[in-house]
């Protein structure tokens, strides 16, 4: 299935790389109800804060027009995983999904994998995904991650490396995929984890071309310090704490990213 480039990576608040429907697409289809629905929504909603009685209101009349208004639902959805209400969120993103599934998993998916940890739910949305989806051009709802990555990612932390590391190495490998902008730093420490260091440092060297952080320079020089190259692990030692003393590092303003090296680890490890 053809992977589409993406030509920049632009991180987006929780949720908002799903646009606005364009709602003559519903009156196109016939569908004068979820036509009405969207324009009541979509021409009002910017006028109350979210998470106000009005917004919500807002919300539930468009509902009422159309109860099978997938956009509606979402929004409806977002404040409450804003606020941490996630069995609220889950409700109402259950039935954008049910709606609109290629619209929604990826959001589903997103969210589940970045603030649920709920990884076995995360790669049954995106296998979901790809059964239901004629495109593979999916991404997380901020825009950072190919879903494949979060797949291999969700792989990972559920004990299967090797896995993760079979699905990105299938992603960088295709021509029409743009790499991403951590793809080739998790590839690195997943073989540093199963121990083959010498892949790893290809893999973290070409992360250094393509967006270099302080982890990679940290998990260099543990492959390094692994392998006995004394003088390129304290190269590497010392870029890492120079670039995290700098902050160019992995940041997420949300969550701990997977991979992400904190202060302690550098204590611990150097």
């Amino acid at each position: 299935m053809k992977i589409l480039p993406v030509i920049f990576f632009v991180l987006f608040s929780i949720e908002t790389l799903q646009a606005q429907p364009n709602c003559n697409v519903f009156l196109w289809e016939g569908d004068t109800a979820q036509y009405k629905a969207c324009i009541l929504l979509t021409e009002n909603q910017h006028k109350y804060y979210q998470f106000s009685k009005a917004f919500h209101h807002l919300v539930d009349s468009a509902i009422s027009l159309c109860p099978h208004f997938a956009y509606a639902y979402r929004e409806k959805a977002a404040p409450y995983v804003k606020s941490g209400n996630f069995l609220e969120w889950k409700k109402y993103i259950d039935l954008a999904v049910r709606y609109d599934s290629v619209g929604y998993l990826p959001v589903r998916a997103s969210l589940r994998y970045k603030f649920f940890a709920d990884y076995h739910g995360t790669i049954k949305d995106i296998e979901l995904l790809e059964k239901t989806s004629k495109s593979n051009n999916h991404y997380t709802s901020n825009g950072t991650y190919h879903l494949s990555v979060v797949k291999a990612l969700c792989y990972k932390q559920t004990g299967d490396i090797h896995a993760g590391i079979q699905i990105i190495e299938n992603l960088v490998k295709h021509g029409d995929y743009a790499v991403g902008l951590y793809d080739y730093l998790h590839l690195g420490v997943m073989y540093y984890q199963v121990e083959d260091y010498e892949k790893a440092i290809d893999a973290l060297n070409k992360q250094q071309t393509r967006n270099n952080l302080a982890e990679v320079s940290y998990y260099l020089a543990l492959c390094h310090k692994r392998l006995g190259n004394t003088t390129a692990y304290l190269q590497a030692k010392q870029s890492a704490i120079d670039m995290y003393k700098m902050n160019v590092k992995m940041f997420d303003d949300y969550h701990n990213m997977i991979d992400q090296v904190s202060e302690k680890q550098f204590q611990n490890n150097f």
